[in-house]
């Protein structure tokens, strides 16, 4: 009897260990950022999870194309993950836009949270009929508008080129419709059209202001919170079936606990970025309370063009009730 189970625990252990899952990562965020310091963290959990783990390579920068080339090469099998803002997750599900494409329509990141906390179970559930897992939400605080000259009020920016994202012919159309004059450029195309002259305003988050050296020739920013910057990091559902039951508990942990600390983390580094290139020229515009009504008016008019066209006509009518309810909760308790 001991022989038998000597030579059964003998056999067991020359058993091959669980193949270990490759999984290639794209994003836009720059090397070394905070963004990607923290994936690196959670590609190491990845490594050590149980059932053979999963080893994780992250293409940062770009190198993997626009949000739009990586939603295609995920399609395709060329990658199985993609830390993705709001304009690559529309490529999958057109109903993400409602956490981002509507101006002015949020009033602090505390309703930004709200909201997400209140779409995001639906929002899951659209993105995993089109093949994608949602690891984790995140956002990266508010997009400002960064200008080679001083622009304070609507009318100051209708002087101006202003830069949309390249194949973003709704949006093209919406800022055309609204009187200003809209230049669609790759994201990764930004500094180089500030420099010669081709826009001369961009809306982007403080960070990536500081990170791309925008601030360099845009040396102007207006302190106005246009939308909150929301993303998701996906996977694909085919590498999501491929892990076992152990594996994928490890790293949707591991998953929700990154998105946690890039959601915190890249909040407070859009104020430290601010901070960090006023020393080094930038100049911070404020908003009088007369101007900010000009703004709120003119996003306020742009909203029957965006709703079920950049914003599917449902999911608008949702985020707006779901505030209306959280403003009038608040103000009963106040």
């Amino acid at each position: 009897m001991r022989t038998l189970l000597a030579a059964i625990l003998t056999a067991l252990t020359w058993l091959p260990a669980a193949a270990q899952v490759r999984v290639r990562l794209a994003t836009l965020a720059p090397k070394g950022s905070s963004f990607h310091q923290i994936l690196l963290a959670m590609g190491e959990k990845w490594r050590r999870a149980p059932g053979g783990g999963v080893a994780l390579t992250i293409y940062t920068d770009g190198t993997m194309g626009s949000e739009a080339d990586v939603v295609r090469r995920m399609r395709i099998g060329q990658l199985q993950a993609g830390m993705l803002t709001t304009g690559g997750l529309s490529e999958i599900d057109k109903a993400v836009t409602a956490l981002q494409y509507m101006p002015m329509m949020f009033r602090s990141l505390e309703e930004v949270d709200y909201v997400e906390e209140k779409l995001q179970p639906d929002l899951e559930r659209r993105l995993l009929d089109k093949g994608f897992v949602v690891l984790f939400w995140g956002d990266a605080g508010w997009v400002r508008y960064f200008c080679r000259e001083p622009v304070v009020r609507p009318a100051d920016l209708k002087k101006l080129k202003v830069f949309v994202g390249a194949g973003d012919n709704e949006q093209l159309e919406i800022v055309r419709a609204a009187g200003y004059r809209p230049v669609p450029l790759e994201t990764n195309d930004m500094l180089t059209g500030l420099q010669t002259g081709m826009i001369d305003a961009v809306p982007t988050i403080p960070v990536h202001a500081l990170a791309s050296q925008i601030y360099t020739v845009a040396r102007h920013m207006l302190e106005l919170n246009w939308a909150p910057l929301v993303g998701a990091t996906v996977l694909t559902r085919k590498a999501w079936e491929a892990l076992s039951p152990e594996t994928r508990t490890a790293v949707m942990q591991a998953a929700r606990e990154a998105g946690q600390q890039i959601k915190a983390r890249s909040r407070a580094e859009s104020e430290e970025a601010v901070r960090a290139m006023q020393k080094r020229g930038l100049t911070v515009h404020r908003v009088p309370l007369d101007a900010e009504a000009e703004w709120r008016k003119l996003a306020e008019s742009l909203y029957p063009q965006i709703r079920g066209r950049m914003v599917p006509a449902d999911m608008f009518d949702k985020v707006r009730q779901l505030l209306e309810e959280h403003r009038a909760a608040r103000k009963s308790v106040k």
